[in-house]
C-alpha cells in the first residue's frame, strides 16, 4: 500500500511457504479461501487481503490462525479476478495500478460474503480483519456495516481530511512505529479525531521499532527483538475478536 501524498509502496517482506488448512470456494461472483474451526461456534471473520492478493500464503496463514481460535475465516478475492500487485513490476506504475483497486468500493463483495457466511456457514456473529490495503477496507466497512461486531485494521492508511471517526462498532487499529508508508502524524490525527468524535469502543496501538507488514509478513523465526511485537500484535487481534464478536 502507498501513502497517496508520498507514494512509497511496501515490499512483500517474507513470503512464507504455507499450503493452508482450508479450501477454495466460489462465493457468488468471487472466489474465496475458507477455513473452519474444529467445531462450529456461530462466529466468523472476513479476512481482507493486502495488495498481494487473496492467495498470498501469509494471509491464509493468518486466516487459519483465526480459525484455530474459534471462527470460520474467509479470505475473499476482493480484486474480483484482477491480478494482485506483483513486486517484480515497475514500482513507478504502482500509483496507477492502485487507482483501479479502491479499498472503499468493495460493498458488492462484502454483501456477497456476508450472505455466504450467514446462509452457508450459519454465522450469527461476524468480525473483519484486514492488512495494509485490507486495513483501509476494514476502516470503510466498520463505518458502514453495523452487522460487523468488531474490526481490526492492521496498518491501513488514513486519508487526510476524511470522516474517519464514525465507526459503527468496536475497532482496533494496529500500526508500526517505523512505517515508511504511514507517517506517525497520520496516526496522531486519527487518534485525535476518534477521541473527539467516536461513539464506540476503539483502540490504537503503535508497535515500537516495527515496520509496515510486520504482523503478517515477517518470518515465524524472525529476529529475537521483533518476535515479541509480532506475537503481541497477533494476540491483541485475537483478544479483540474474542471480546467483541
Amino acid at each position: 500500500m502507498a501513502n497517496e501524498a508520498h507514494p512509497c509502496p511496501c515490499d512483500i517482506g517474507h513470503k512464507i511457504e504455507y499450503g493452508g488448512m482450508g479450501r477454495e470456494v466460489q462465493v457468488e461472483h468471487i472466489k474465496a479461501y475458507v477455513t473452519k474451526p474444529p467445531f462450529n461456534t456461530g462466529k466468523a471473520v472476513i479476512v481482507i487481503q493486502d495488495i498481494f492478493g487473496w492467495q498470498l500464503p501469509n494471509t491464509r496463514y493468518m486466516a487459519d490462525m483465526i480459525a484455530g481460535n474459534g471462527y470460520t475465516a474467509v479470505v475473499p478475492d476482493f480484486f474480483v479476478g484482477h491480478e494482485p500487485w506483483d513486486p517484480s513490476r515497475d514500482w513507478s506504475t504502482f500509483p496507477d495500478w492502485l487507482k483501479t483497486r479502491d479499498a472503499r468500493k468493495i460493498d458488492r463483495e462484502v454483501d456477497a460474503v456476508l450472505r455466504y457466511l450467514k446462509q452457508q456457514c450459519h454465522a450469527q456473529k461476524i468480525g473483519v480483519v484486514g492488512f495494509c490495503w485490507g486495513g483501509v477496507a476494514v476502516h470503510h466497512v466498520m463505518m458502514k456495516y453495523p452487522e460487523f461486531r468488531a474490526g481490526v485494521s492492521v496498518y491501513g492508511i488514513i486519508k487526510d481530511g476524511e470522516d474517519v471517526h464514525s465507526l459503527k462498532n468496536p475497532t482496533l487499529f494496529i500500526f508500526a512505529e517505523n512505517d515508511a508508508v504511514i507517517p506517525l502524524e497520520q496516526v496522531s490525527l486519527l487518534t485525535q479525531k476518534l477521541k473527539k468524535h467516536c461513539q464506540v469502543e476503539y483502540q490504537i496501538k503503535t508497535f515500537s521499532g516495527q515496520t509496515h507488514g510486520f504482523v503478517h509478513r515477517k518470518k515465524e523465526d524472525c529476529s529475537p527483538e521483533d518476535k515479541p511485537y509480532v506475537d503481541e500484535a497477533r494476540r491483541n487481534l485475537i483478544e479483540w475478536l474474542h471480546k467483541y464478536v
